[in-house]
């Protein structure tokens, strides 16, 4: 999709902000977030104030050289030394207390985006979102470890420059006022000038991540269709089309580069013209005398100090831009999947609804479009499959046949009427193309999370049975269907593998077959299983289906194997349907 390009302003802030009170707010990892965050306050006040401890005991330091004061040059490198040794046990603790926090976080938020991203089936409806969001999957992962530490450690800065400013400016007052102003004035000017010099490399910061993940995308297609590319021979088509995603990498990058020098310009003429200006304003006192020697030294760390905190966005401007791209990339995963999440929780809530009756699915006034170009598939369908009653669903028009597949499972929204059924962990869906999950056999017949635990008509008798199945449940299932021997042939149950690999097509859609076996539910839908399976094997599948007591509802091109349905439903193109039952089922005449 086409995102808005992100900017440093209040929205940056106000979205860092909600992340910030999210963690805080959760009740199980709230609190320790909060003793961290305690930790990082108390360390930051220990640094800053051994740092304006370090500034005098520097300051006593150089004056007794100066006056060749032996005990006096012994006693502070002394307590210099001790100053630095509690500034590095502090400065090592703040490390890792902002390390461990950021963990923690990071965790939280990937979690807790991932829950977001896949609950409720936004993954799918985001893929098929003409808006979409694109490379959720980098979002997820790289972007989320970037901004969780760079919050982190900006925010750091941030407190650690505002104590400094605290800590520093009566030192830096009470040796010049002069200087003091200057470093106001120098770093305001310094800041201007660098957002001025640097505000392009917020939305090309954006672009290039987009790019990056582009490329990689295109990568792990080739690797992962490498026998299908090479089969059709279309490596020209790669090549091409990776050089050119590689040719807007490079090209945004140089851009970014050119953006810099300009930038880098200023901030390094800035940082170096800064270590002479206080001997510039101090060392004119120490000539006349009126000052210390050591005073030059002083304010040199105070000045240095004080400017570090008002310089933040001169010295961090670079990285600042990245991380804005990086908080509008998590904030447009999070909002989207939030807004998928509630309208079509509520568009397909209002068209799909899990009746009290838990015996039938009924189509009532069910019209589908196309979403591309809104071409009717099905226009005014109403009919009913109960229990028992096997349906076949034919036609010449995939689109149609795909579309009530998928609004059925609740997977897309019906443009007008209702569909209504059981609940869906009551129906199993077969899709063309086996699913199977990576892992041991036994991840394979995993029952179906239920559909919404939050539901009143929610069905408590389920929750009982156990998502993994035992072992006998299994044996049983996998004999079912002809493939008793596959956990000796792969190891035992638990042996991973990568089935679409190691299996035949018919191999993967039998051990599919067999878990709806195994989970029984009411009905189960099937699309153009007869692609997969031969003629004999289908026939005694259904007919295995039936006498479990699970009601097949098949969607094929043609109707074939009458005999072992008691209706059928024919889909035609413009829309138009007609239903042909041999029992007695509830239908409206043709359409």
């Amino acid at each position: 999709m086409t995102d808005a390009k992100p900017t440093l302003n209040r929205e940056t802030l106000a979205r860092v902000l909600r992340m910030i009170r999210g963690i805080v707010a959760d009740p199980e990892v709230g609190r320790k977030a909060t003793v961290y965050s305690a930790g990082l306050i108390v360390l930051l006040l220990t640094v800053n104030g051994l740092n304006v401890v370090n500034s005098y005991v520097g300051r006593f330091f150089m004056t007794a050289i100066e006056e060749h004061d032996r005990g006096g040059f012994w006693r502070y490198a002394l307590l210099s030394m001790a100053v630095f040794g509690l500034l590095t046990l502090s400065a090592v603790l703040l490390r890792y207390i902002e390390e461990s926090l950021g963990l923690l976080w990071r965790k939280w938020l990937t979690w807790h985006l991932f829950r977001r991203y896949a609950d409720h089936r936004v993954y799918y409806r985001l893929q098929k979102d003409t808006d979409r969001v694109e490379n959720p999957d980098q979002r997820l992962t790289e972007d989320v470890r970037v901004f969780t530490a760079s919050t982190l450690s900006y925010a750091l800065m941030l407190a650690n420059g505002g104590l400094t400013v605290l800590a520093f400016s009566g030192v830096l007052w009470s040796i010049s006022p002069l200087l003091f102003g200057v470093a106001v004035a120098y770093a305001s000017v310094g800041t201007w000038l660098t957002i001025r010099l640097g505000h392009p490399l917020v939305p090309l910061n954006y672009d290039q991540l987009d790019h990056e993940a582009a490329f990689r995308t295109s990568l792990i297609h080739l690797r992962d269709n490498a026998d299908q590319v090479a089969l059709s021979r279309r490596e020209g088509l790669w090549i091409h089309r990776a050089g050119r995603q590689l040719q807007q990498l490079t090209g945004n990058f140089m851009r970014i580069v050119r953006v810099n020098r300009t930038v880098g310009f200023f901030t390094t003429g800035y940082n170096w013209l800064s270590q002479l200006i206080p001997a510039l304003v101090v060392a004119p006192l120490f000539i006349e005398g009126r000052v210390e020697f050591g005073i030059i030294t002083q304010a040199a760390i105070a000045f240095t100090q004080l400017l570090g905190a008002f310089s933040l966005i001169i010295t961090q401007f670079q990285s600042l831009s990245s991380y804005t791209a990086v908080i509008r990339r998590i904030s447009l995963l999070a909002d989207k999947a939030l807004e998928d999440e509630r309208d079509e929780t509520r568009a397909v809530a209002a068209a799909t609804e899990e009746g009290r009756d838990r015996d039938h699915i009924s189509y009532r006034g069910v019209t589908l479009h196309a979403h591309q170009n809104e071409h009717e598939l099905i226009r005014d369908l109403t009919a009913d499959i109960t229990t028992g009653l096997a349906v076949q669903v034919f036609g010449p028009d995939e689109s149609a046949r795909l579309a009530l597949f998928q609004a059925t499972a609740g997977l897309e929204p019906v443009d007008a009427g209702f569909i209504l059924r059981p609940p869906l962990e009551r129906i199993l869906f077969v899709t063309e193309r086996p699913y199977l999950v990576p892992g041991g056999l036994r991840d394979l017949f995993l029952r179906p999370h239920p559909e919404r635990l939050d539901d009143p008509r929610h069905e408590p008798e389920l929750e009982h049975m156990a998502l993994s199945p035992s072992d006998d449940e299994i044996d049983k299932a996998l004999k079912a269907v002809g493939l008793g021997k596959l956990p000796a042939q792969f190891g035992g149950l638990d042996q991973r593998q990568d089935w679409d690999s190691v299996l035949s097509l018919t191999e993967q859609q039998l051990l599919v077959i067999a878990r709806v076996l195994m989970c029984r539910p009411q009905f189960v839908f099937l699309d153009r299983p007869g692609t997969s399976l031969p003629a004999e094997k289908l026939t005694s599948l259904l007919k295995l289906l039936r006498r479990r007591g699970i009601t097949p509802v098949v969607f094929a091109e043609r109707p074939d194997h009458r005999e072992l349905f008691d209706a059928g439903l024919e889909l035609s193109p413009g829309g138009k349907w007609r239903w042909n039952p041999k029992s007695a089922a509830k239908a409206r005449p043709a359409n």
